[in-house]
């Protein structure tokens, strides 16, 4: 047993630009030489990248994550008097955008995936409901045959949060790519991080992609004129570049992710006090990305507090509430089952610069600290 604490980081920051730095560097530096900076060559090539990568027909660099939901929802049409459901399980920006769209976010449980539960959805439809919006959370998308068929019966539109999922698939179909858009962020921890804010999204029909370009650049045309109201929300084109260069990469990064998820799922096969996430091959109708490991633990904050004293730095997603217990934001549903999983709910370290050493570490500690 290891007895000398070591340190493993939730999240390696500055490894995402040392660990590549003269490729990076001639990257960035050939975008300065060039004067590139706003939607130019680079922007238009990773845009293109990216929807073939996905199966999509059109992708949209803009600012960040936030930006590209409240720009799809525009997009669609959702404003004052609507409603869009979604999972509380989320970070608050899913929540947000819907309200600053002008329409009313209604809140609903988690499953045992933690996903938004699908026969949940059901009880929160009102005449008033336009659409629902599942988030692919943790580098897993939904079942969205279940999402799908509520969607259907009722008439409402599918919006994707898919921030945290690019590249995760279910029966094949790419995370965002299910509904009317979809959407990608592209902050640092994320799968796929640029270095700074950025976002995309992605549609495959043809109104919806000419709405989101005229949206995310101020109302402008491809002459340049300003035909609409718009923001401006343009992805940078040196963080198109840098993401251009590492999407090349990023099915190797993804398949380090589902190695580390492989690992961690075998050593704690035996620990009664976890319930694991889905590992890799669980199901053969997901292929889960793992952008984190989200599990369930017994005493969970004495748990956190002994990985802290082994160097192992761990997270409570959300800062451990969420959107449904800011109740400043006027929020009253009763989410039980959502309350019950936050009371358990630990993240460990995952990322593609993990090593097989660190994750043993990290599964040693674990184990320590339920058989001590």
């Amino acid at each position: 047993m290891t007895t000398t604490a070591r340190s493993v980081p939730f999240f390696p920051y500055s490894q995402l630009f040392t660990s590549r730095e003269p490729e990076l560097m001639e990257v960035i530096a050939d975008v300065c030489r060039r004067g590139a900076y706003i939607l130019q060559k680079d922007c238009r090539d990773f845009e293109s990248n990216l929807a073939e990568f996905m199966g999509v027909k059109y992708a949209f660099g803009v600012a960040n994550g936030t930006d590209a939901i409240i720009i799809g929802l525009k997009a669609a049409g959702i404003g004052v008097g609507d409603e869009v459901i979604l999972p509380s399980h989320t970070y608050i920006a899913t929540a947000a955008a819907v309200h600053m769209v002008g329409a009313t976010p209604v809140l609903a449980e988690c499953g045992p995936d933690h996903m938004l539960d699908a026969s949940d959805i059901e009880i929160r439809v009102t005449p008033k409901t336009r659409g629902i919006m599942p988030v692919q959370l943790n580098g897993r998308t939904c079942d969205m045959d279940a999402v799908r068929e509520v969607a259907e019966r009722h008439g409402l539109d599918i919006f994707e949060d898919a921030a945290q999922a690019l590249g995760s698939r279910y029966k094949g179909q790419s995370a965002g790519t299910f509904g009317a858009f979809g959407t990608i962020s592209f902050y640092p921890a994320k799968l796929l991080g640029c270095f700074g804010d950025g976002g995309a999204i992605v549609t495959n029909d043809d109104e919806m992609a000419a709405r989101i370009a005229l949206l995310r650049d101020h109302g402008r045309n491809d002459e340049g004129r300003v035909v609409a109201w718009g923001y401006n929300s343009r992805l940078d084109n040196l963080q198109a570049a840098v993401l251009n260069f590492k999407l090349e990469s990023f099915p190797q990064d993804i398949e380090r992710r589902r190695h580390v998820a492989s690992m961690y799922d075998e050593g704690f096969a035996s620990c009664n006090s976890l319930t694991l996430p889905p590992s890799p091959d669980d199901d053969e109708r997901h292929f889960d990305v793992y952008q984190n490991y989200e599990m369930e633990a017994d005493r969970r904050d004495d748990l956190k507090a002994h990985l802290e004293s082994r160097g192992v730095r761990t997270l409570i997603q959300w800062g451990g509430t969420p959107v449904h217990q800011f109740k400043e934001l006027g929020f009253t549903v009763d989410l039980p089952k959502t309350d019950a999983f936050f009371e358990r709910c630990l993240m460990l370290p995952m990322n593609a610069a993990l090593t097989d050493d660190e994750v043993s570490y990290v599964i040693e500690s674990v184990c320590e600290f339920y058989d001590g």
